[in-house]
């Protein structure tokens, strides 16, 4: 087996597509598509469909892209330990965040890091119900909460805190909460309930059982808008909510704390970009954990 079409085969099974492996490569496509089928002969399997919307891996596939990057990995270390020159940082890295923090905390310092490796393509994506790092959806994930299953490398990011937020005009047209039991005379702002990320953002129970939101979304970010244009109360993160004056904080004894973790599949945890960009991300938190 060849490692130069090994190294062809992550790279499309990637990109999805056998031209943009190529571009990526700077190979031409034939090339691309002789060293995939000299891998399958190789191998005596089949790794990749293909379709005119591109690629996708077989469960024969599946299976090699984990040995395939331990082998990418491997290979990286051996590079920096025994031939002493650091590995370049180059490739892409898909990050997968919840809305809050990946468009608020993390989009605005992303430049950092794509300034520093010009090699390097950062993707940032939302981090969705069904999301899986096993099925190569994203490199990173940033996760609320840490996974209790999988072949996953954990790192705690930073504990975060929630609490229910108003605009002053609304607060002055409907009056201030007190208590939680107050709230049920106000329009309240939350989540849809069937389309919370994970059972751990379910926490207006914590307030109060009976909560009832009049307006609820899908997404944190548009629930601090609902609240800032003077929708209702919602619960939102702090770390977001304290940027805005408008925005006043209630009932400060039912703060809500939840946490951030990182997460990269145990096979890919030592290729070097995934190392700086992971590296990257818990020092930016650590940085700024005032903020949370």
């Amino acid at each position: 087996m060849n490692w130069d079409d090994t190294r062809v085969f992550l790279s499309v099974a990637r990109n999805g597509q056998i031209l943009a492996a190529a571009q990526r490569l700077g190979l031409n496509h034939a090339t691309v598509a002789r060293r995939v089928s000299a891998l399958e002969e190789a191998l005596k399997a089949k790794l990749l469909e293909r379709s005119t919307t591109g690629c996708t891996l077989t469960a024969e596939g599946e299976r090699f892209f984990e040995y395939a990057e331990a082998m990418e990995a491997q290979m990286q270390e051996a590079q920096t330990t025994i031939g002493g020159t650091d590995v370049e940082v180059a490739g892409t890295v898909r990050i997968a965040a919840p809305d809050g923090f990946g468009v608020n905390f993390l989009a605005p310092r992303l430049r950092y890091l794509s300034q520093k490796y010009p090699e390097l393509t950062l993707q940032l994506v939302p981090l969705h119900r069904s999301f899986s790092l096993s099925k190569r959806e994203a490199d990173i994930a940033i996760n609320v909460g840490r996974p209790s299953h999988g072949r996953l490398v954990t790192r705690k990011l930073v504990d975060y805190s929630l609490q229910l937020y108003a605009t002053e005009a609304y607060l002055t047209q409907h009056g201030m909460p007190l208590a939680p039991g107050d709230l049920k005379d106000h329009r309240l702002i939350g989540y849809v309930e069937d389309m919370i990320l994970t059972s751990s953002l379910n926490y207006t129970g914590e307030i109060t059982k009976d909560w009832r939101s009049t307006l609820e979304f899908a997404s944190a970010l548009a629930q601090t808008e609902a609240v800032r244009a003077g929708g209702g109360i919602g619960v939102l993160h702090a770390f977001i909510a304290n940027q805005d004056p408008s925005l006043k904080p209630l009932l400060p004894d039912y703060r809500i704390e939840r946490s951030y973790w990182l997460l990269t599949h145990e096979s890919i945890r030592n290729l070097r970009r995934i190392k700086v960009v992971s590296d990257f991300i818990v020092a930016e938190v650590q940085e700024h954990r005032a903020l949370f």
